[in-house]
């Protein structure tokens, strides 16, 4: 799994069908394989809007 979200975040025009067919073979279903890719795709999206705006870490 954490081979197809490194994949999906680093290089998503690579990803093929054969990739999603990995993750069935490893015992992910479609639901469990849409989830991945949804919080993948929102971490890359909320990383990147935060990035472009400027936001800063809080210190804790």
């Amino acid at each position: 799994m954490l081979g197809y979200v490194a994949k999906l975040t680093r290089t998503p025009a690579d990803v093929v069908e054969a990739d999603v067919e990995t993750l069935r073979l490893a015992g992910f279903g479609d639901h469990a394989i849409l989830d991945i890719a949804q919080i993948t795709a929102y971490f890359a999206y909320v990383n990147r809007l935060a990035d472009g705006l400027g936001v800063s870490l809080e210190d804790y």
